[in-house]
């Protein structure tokens, strides 16, 4: 049983004495420590009544603020439809902007109407590209006869309703009925400028040739004899169109992605919202928002800039065309093959995240502060460095649930200092409809775990009033609307999220440990296809895609296991770093030392910071071993020969256990060995013990205190018990986000200083504590248990349903508790709302101070009343609650009221085969290949009611 009190805040007095301290206190609830949600606007067919009567629900939900994103439409209301940008379009964001104000909620907007950027304005030349090349081969004394050219062949894929090239026109934004062809990627057959052709002999040596192709293709040269009958390899390099289209995007956002690489295509992008905003009020939008990287999602790679060439040169110091073969894994005379290509590939991937961190991100966050804006960035996805996107964003934003792909986003934030750190939250949670709070609430714990703040569920449709149930929705899984039966509940979800929030956004992050990122060795991975050159680019999304198969991940993944506290670094980051008394010094905050996870390359630059931070006091952990080799192709003898000089100046000899190889440097310490945990120890970074009972937390430090954050997340039953606390503490305060609940913690003496904290935690229950190195006078957390046998209240039960559909049925007698999709009534069966189960109950006998109400289980969430009072709102996955002594009377009256998913009434909508899927692109994709009907689409033809209601048992049991 959980032990927790579950109270509402106002059920406290009965438990302090006259004159007792304050409780402590939460901090104030602000806008922005109110959960927000991403605001689908389909086919922006909106209206200022529902638009005002929508804000109005999710401020009274509990919503701190929306992130408008225009999307694609609904069939049916295309007299409706808005396009993105339009005049008319202005007027319904500026009347948001004004009532949003009115109701204090924030407002982000998506720049673009689907992702990423993009949209009819965007022209050929700042559109996507990727390069293409073609091979020829001649003997000394020919000539090439065929021409020089590269045709692009055509391609067309679509969402929606297919449609040949030939009847499309180039570009594809001029086109009639975008919305229902809903088009993903399109090529339009032509031939592709040259970029360079390239001529290297087979015994070493090349030729720029670009200058001798006409117009027409024709090249000019006869090829030179070379020694024993060699040969020439001719490379023709050609730049595409590479077709990606914005996905799911609403009228008038349709169109070609930009060239994200161009600063030009993005500065051009973004004069078309000067364009928009002139003349208009658009103070009132806090930050632009952008939805991920995700250009390549589609055939071929956006691999190409016009300018790459002069890029690679500045920026690698050497010119890349005399190494063309090797960028596309073929053989240079004198070189070896493999080691070439990954150097080449490496420097080529360095210099697209270059651009796209300089071209995109940085030119789009320069344009927003100059209108006094900011940025909200997904980066994941991207061909680049993440962690440098992230850090040039100012409120970076995650995406999934693993927490080490939540930590690279977190991470960024925290090593240079950003307040907020957003996440999309729950957005496949789950199949359609059978989402509950339950299993949000447990997936917004992770991303609070993985140092989220300020989250942003994924989302909230816009419907309009006159809609049919169950309204307009968009094609992700959870449904955010006030159409959805747990509306009724949200509340109380988004206080919990609110409550967490508030304390974390206090303060720093407090992580011991940097790791550092191997960028290099993932930009050097070689991924070669069968009969097809390497991949060029390498897409980064967390640990998964990227590192995976580096020493990294599974570094990382033991540190979160043990319980270590860190955050990821990388190369660009770390030039910033310093150390003062011992401690390394970010932009945003302190660590204890900085590990390197069995990195094989690194910059010269790199691991010159890394001893000189050692000689400034710094601990640097190397596991496994030093780096071996330096990245990248350029004055590469020079470079290595200076990188070895630099690590021949280290005298590692083991210490006293020969577990850990110790050099000094300056002030500081090298230290190298195998396992990460006597590293650690050595380095005098502490873990939390609480790690091995299945706790999870995150920490962050206001002044002298620390805040946690707990999680009871591994574990399917309460536990109650001590925990250790990584820290020293003379108090404790404990906060319950779900109750409200606050007081001083029961605590004791630990081993080496530390202290212990008595904690009682549920199934997937969630607690917050605050250390202080002082004592804290205060009322105790009161801390409860039985004193006496659980008692049934057996019933029996009236059952009323009081709203919902597609009827109401009628109210029921109830000899004892039953869900109602068990009564064998139809019309219970297709219910989708809220019901109340009611009985009487004498008060127990015996003294106690107060009593535990257990509801057992319910299908999916339930609000109290006792005795008139509103006594609580539980969402699970424990239902438990706690009744002060006073509240009870002689004769009680129960009010369970209950309610249940979207579920059964869409199933019954579909077995009616009434149509409610009317969308357009995507038009329902399921989460489950088990929910997909013959087309592919999401269907609950198949399923049976879903479980509803109450099922107990329900009882009371005395507290002392």
């Amino acid at each position: 049983m959980n032990r927790f009190i579950r109270r509402c805040s106002l059920q406290l007095a009965f438990l302090l004495p006259l004159g007792a301290m304050a409780q402590p206190a939460w901090p104030v609830i602000t806008q922005q420590a109110k959960p927000w949600t991403r605001w689908w606007w389909m086919g922006s067919a909106v209206n200022n009544a529902d638009l005002t009567r929508l804000l109005t629900d999710y401020q009274r939900a509990g919503l701190g603020g929306v992130e408008i994103t225009p999307i694609y439409g609904v069939k049916g209301a295309e007299d409706q439809f808005t396009n993105f940008l339009s005049p008319t379009w202005m007027d319904r964001l500026t009347h948001t902007l004004t009532v949003a104000k009115r109701l204090n909620l924030g407002v982000d907007l998506a720049q673009a109407s689907g992702w990423p950027f993009g949209g009819p304005w965007v022209t050929p030349t700042d559109a996507c590209k990727y390069v293409a090349y073609k091979t020829y081969t001649l003997a000394g004394g020919e000539s090439l006869a065929e021409r020089v050219f590269y045709d692009q062949k055509a391609l067309v894929r679509a969402v929606g309703e297919p449609i040949s090239i030939d009847k499309l026109t180039d570009p594809i934004a001029q086109n009639p009925d975008l919305q229902r062809h809903a088009f993903d990627q399109v090529r339009f057959p032509k031939p592709l400028p040259l970029q360079t052709l390239m001529a290297y002999a087979s015994s070493g040596g090349q030729v720029d040739l670009t200058k001798r192709v006409s117009a027409d293709g024709k090249l000019n040269w006869t090829a030179p004899k070379l020694p024993k009958n060699g040969q020439w390899t001719l490379y023709a390099l050609f730049q595409g169109w590479h077709g990606k289209q914005v996905e799911r995007a609403g009228p008038g956002g349709e169109g070609d992605v930009i060239d994200h690489f161009s600063p030009a295509a993005t500065q051009h992008y973004l004069a078309r919202f000067d364009e928009a905003f002139r003349g208009r009020n658009v103070g009132g939008i806090r930050a632009f928002f952008n939805d991920s990287y995700e250009v390549d999602d589609a055939q071929g790679e956006a691999n190409w800039t016009p300018t790459f060439f002069a890029e690679f040169k500045k920026r690698r110091g050497y010119d890349l065309k005399p190494y063309l073969p090797a960028l596309f894994g073929n053989a240079l005379v004198g070189q070896d093959t493999a080691a070439t290509t990954a150097r080449i590939l490496c420097d080529y991937r360095e210099t697209i995240g270059d651009l796209l961190l300089e071209n995109y991100t940085q030119t789009w966050a320069t344009w927003s502060h100059q209108r006094g804006q900011r940025i909200r960035n997904q980066a994941h996805g991207s061909p680049a460095n993440i962690l440098d996107l992230y850090a040039a964003t100012d409120i970076p934003e995650a995406e999934g649930t693993e927490l080490l792909r939540i930590k690279f986003a977190s991470s960024a934030g925290n090593v240079t200092g950003k307040p907020l750190i957003s996440a999309e939250s729950a957005t496949w949670d789950d199949e359609h409809f059978l989402s509950t709070l339950s299993g949000i609430k447990k997936t917004m714990d992770r991303y609070l775990l993985g140092g989220v703040n300020h989250t942003f569920y994924h989302g909230t449709n816009y419907s309009p009033q006159a809609a049919a149930w169950p309204g307009w929705l968009f094609y992700a899984a959870v449904h955010f609307n006030p159409n959805n039966p747990f509306w009724t509940d949200f509340g109380q979800l988004n206080r919990y999220v609110a409550r967490c929030q508030a304390m974390l956004q206090r303060g720093k992050p407090y992580n011991n440990v940097l790791v550092y990122l191997p960028m290099y060795d993932a930009y050097s991975q070689t991924t070669v296809r069968a009969g097809s050159p390497p991949y060029l680019l390498q897409h980064f999304d967390g640990i998964e895609h990227g590192f995976k198969n580096l020493p990294v991940a599974h570094i990382a993944e033991e540190l979160l296991a043990r319980g270590y506290a860190f955050d990821f670094i990388s190369d660009r980051q770390l030039l910033g770093v310093s150390t003062r008394l011992g401690k390394l010094q970010t932009g945003g905050t302190a660590y204890q030392t900085i590990l390197v996870p069995d990195a094989r390359l690194m910059p010269l630059g790199t691991m010159q910071q890394l001893l000189k931070l050692a000689q400034q006091g710094a601990t640097v952990i190397f596991v496994n071993k030093l780096p071996i080799d330096l990245p990248g192709f350029a004055t590469l003898t020079t470079r290595q020969t200076a990188f070895r000089n630099l690590l021949a100046n280290l005298s590692l000899s083991p210490d006293e256990n020969a577990a850990v190889c110790v050099a000094k440097a300056g002030k500081g310490r090298i230290l190298v060995g195998a396992d990460v945990t006597s590293l650690l120890t050595q380095a005098g970074v502490s873990r939390e013990l609480m790690a091995d009972e299945g706790l999870t937390c995150m920490r962050r430090k206001v002044g002298p205190k620390t805040i946690y954050f707990i999680v009871n997340q591994r574990s399917d039953s309460t536990r109650a018990g001590w925990v250790t606390l990584a820290t020293s503490a003379k108090s404790v305060a404990l906060f319950n986000p779900m109750t409200g609940q606050t007081g001083m913690a029961r605590i004791r003496s630990a081993a080496n200083g530390l202290v212990s904290v008595y904690l009682p935690l549920g199934h997937q229950e969630a607690v917050l504590l605050e250390t202080s190195p002082t004592a804290v006078a205060g009322p105790a957390y009161p801390y409860a248990t039985p004193s006496g046998p659980a008692q049934l209240l057996a019933g029996p039960w009236t059952l009323h349903f009081v709203s919902g559909g597609p009827t109401l049925p009628a109210p029921v007698q109830l000899p004892g508790i039953r869900l109602w999709t068990n009564l064998r009534d139809s019309s219970m069966n297709a219910f989708s709302g809220s019901a109340t189960y009611t009985t009487t109950f004498a008060k127990p006998d015996g003294s106690a101070a107060a009593y535990q109400l257990d509801l057992g289980k319910v299908f999916s969430s339930a609000r109290v009343t006792m005795n008139g009072q509103n006594m609580g709102t539980l969402i699970g996955p424990d239902y438990q609650l706690f009744l002060p002594r006073n509240s009870l009377q002689m004769q009680n009256t129960l009010i369970i009221t209950v309610s249940n998913s979207m579920a059964n009434r869409i199933i019954n909508l579909d077995k009616q085969g009434v149509v409610w899927r009317n969308f357009y692109n995507i038009n329902f994709p399921a989460r489950f290949k088990e929910n997909r009907d013959a087309n592919g689409l999401f269907t609950t033809k198949n399923w049976s009611p879903q479980p509803s209601g109450l099922l107990g048992p329900v009882t009371l049991t005395p507290l002392e």
